[in-house]
């Protein structure tokens, strides 16, 4: 019998993970896999599904990138991050950014599927025209239909306003002007308003990907698609919540590296002409393992079993002291990057929930006396051992609207300034056993959700500490990551420890936390106020600039004063790379990173 692969070895995940990962990849000879360019990853949270419509996850939405084509792309080197073609040109815009006009590329083809009737499938603008529709299906529950309203496609919402009102199907034959096609190869979107960043949207693969209506048709509504698409991968196995293998799709041509560097970055302009005019992808095989606890992880990178690591924080002192690689790693040839992404760490606070909701003064006083007692230092600390930098508002570096200058209470850590407001606004303890109840004299008792892992662990820790220290009752909820989100989605969730990582570089995207018509989609705090829905109206129609950046920190103040969320940081990555990885470069709004990299042979490491 051939000796096992290494990412079957059992030092790192244990003898459960072990077997598992037997059972997907089987026994595969040794000569085999070394004929075949494979990249091995982690990510340390679990898939949903990889159905464009349906999916937020970071992980579903990372392996949904490769497996489903947007039409348009990022230019891996481009900073500030700039859009490229990928199945479609660059958009013809016309009347004040309401119209846009996407040219697909004839000849791209989808992946095999038994609705194709062993019949080559070909892309058309049809098959974006009713992918999108998908997202104003009432039946499909999109959690990101948000990016469309937003942007107010003409005639689509009042579709799926009939679907609801008459409980019928969604009709996605009937015409509307919101988008068209309008031949085999172009297809039009029109707004209500102007929408200078839609385009944004449409290079997104999790959010504008295109599938083929008969695959789709071809199984049942309420479970998830399977992932036929145009992308450069397909998905050759899945065990969920374990290992996900992706594989070379063999009907793609249309990638190709033409990224172009800023004249003063040297190193990017070395890669660009390193790799100009590589087809893509440059591997054949992607094998991604979900393992959710830090220290398997730094393992398995120590033991070559992982190609490309996030470095868990914990471990940053043994992988990067002082901001460089470890000795003995820099020995190995293993390489290093490091960014700041633009991601926001943050509790929220459910806004319809009778003990930390409502918008009168005492709630709004609880909130932020809450806000004022948690330990944003200690966090960052010994949580994220200096991996995060503070945040002063829900907006991150890298998205339109971002403040590096403000300076405000969200980052403030001040147990007398929280107990001081418990105080006036009745949060006393009524009944001396020593903790505070709420101004009618009933208990009160916080209930924060998060998940089994170590890092929340860590979290709830951080929480009751904080709490403690102003006398305010705090219980936990541990629940699996998919549970969670179908929990909180419906507003059953009190509080929850959860982030938001941009799709866009958009400061819109964090705004759409607040407004009040994204109750159970991106608004996860059922937040609703009218002075900052108008706001943020206001905003989404002017392009990038400075009027618009003074709206959406306006924004950000109102979510300051109301509390309905408590932002803690935005996420210092660090990334090792093993010496046989080739090209990697972290893009913000490039989640499938490994659709860029190549894999050197044997000899060539040194």
């Amino acid at each position: 019998m051939p000796p096992l692969p290494a990412f079957v070895r059992c030092s790192a995940w244990g003898l459960a993970r072990c077997l598992a990962a037997a059972v997907v990849f089987g026994i595969t000879a040794a000569p085999a896999l070394a004929q075949t360019k494979t990249v091995r990853v982690s990510f340390q949270a679990s898939e949903s599904g990889f159905d464009p419509p349906r999916i937020s996850d970071v992980v579903s939405v990372a392996v949904a990138a490769s497996l489903f084509d947007a039409p348009l792309t990022y230019d891996l080197l481009a900073r500030p991050v700039a859009l490229k073609p990928n199945t479609a040109a660059l958009p013809e815009v016309s009347d004040n950014y309401t119209r846009f006009v996407f040219r697909i590329k004839p000849g791209i083809y989808f992946s095999d599927h038994p609705a194709f009737k062993g019949q080559p499938r070909e892309l058309t603008a049809a098959d974006y025209v009713y992918s999108v529709k998908r997202y104003y299906d009432p039946a499909t529950r999109s959690p990101t239909l948000f990016h469309y309203e937003s942007a107010g496609l003409l005639g689509l919402s009042e579709l799926r306003k009939k679907a609801l009102d008459s409980r019928q199907p969604f009709d996605y034959d009937a015409d509307v002007p919101g988008i068209r096609a309008l031949d085999r190869y172009r297809f039009e979107v029109r707004t209500a308003q102007p929408a200078p960043r839609l385009p944004y949207v449409f290079a997104t693969a999790a959010l504008s990907g295109a599938l083929a209506r008969e695959v789709v048709e071809a199984h049942p509504p309420d479970q998830m698609v399977p992932p036929v698409g145009t992308g450069p991968f397909r998905l050759a196995s899945w065990t969920r919540s374990s290992r996900i293998v992706l594989e070379r799709n063999p009907v793609y041509k249309h990638g190709v590296h033409d990224e172009q560097a800023a004249e003063d970055d040297a190193p990017g302009r070395a890669l660009a002409n390193q790799f100009r005019g590589r087809s893509l992808p440059m591997v054949d095989r992607v094998e991604i393992a979900i393992i959710e606890e830090t220290q398997p992880r730094w393992l398995a990178f120590l033991n070559q079993e992982l190609d490309l690591l996030w470095v868990p924080p914990e471990f940053i002192s043994q992988a990067a002291p002082n901001g460089a690689v470890a000795p003995n790693l820099a020995r190995r040839g293993v390489q290093m990057r490091q960014y700041v992404i633009p991601i926001t760490r943050h509790v929220y606070f459910n806004i319809d929930h009778p003990m930390v909701g409502g918008l009168q003064p005492e709630r709004v006083a609880l909130r932020r006396a809450l806000s004022l007692a948690y330990d944003t230092e200690r966090e960052i600390r010994l949580m994220r051992y200096g991996q995060m930098v503070p945040a002063q508002s829900l907006v991150p570096p890298g998205v339109s609207g971002y403040d590096p200058k403000l300076k405000s209470e969200m980052a403030e850590h001040n147990p007398a300034r929280a107990k001081a407001l418990l105080d006036l606004y009745g949060y006393t303890d009524r009944n001396g056993d020593g903790w505070r109840d709420q101004p009618d004299g009933s208990p009160l008792v916080l209930e924060l959700t998060t998940e089994p892992t170590q890092l929340a662990r860590s979290w709830q820790g951080m929480w009751k500490r904080s709490l403690d220290a102003i006398g305010v009752k705090i219980n936990f909820r541990v629940g699996a990551w998919p549970e969670n989100i179908k929990a909180s989605r419906a507003g059953k969730l009190m509080m929850w420890t959860t982030g938001w990582s941009a799709a866009l570089p958009d400061g819109n995207y964090f705004m759409e936390l607040l407004y009040s018509g994204n109750k159970g989609q991106a608004n996860a705090s059922r937040f609703a106020l009218p002075a900052f829905d108008d706001i943020h109206r206001r905003q989404r129609s002017l392009p990038d600039g400075p009027e618009r950046d003074a709206l959406i920190q306006q924004g950000m103040k109102l979510a300051l004063a109301y509390m309905p969320y408590k932002a803690s940081g935005h996420d210092i990555q660090t990334w090792l790379m093993q010496p046989r990885v080739l090209g990697y470069v972290p893009h913000p709004f490039i989640r499938d990173f490994w659709r860029h990299v190549d894999i050197a042979p044997e000899a060539a490491i040194p």
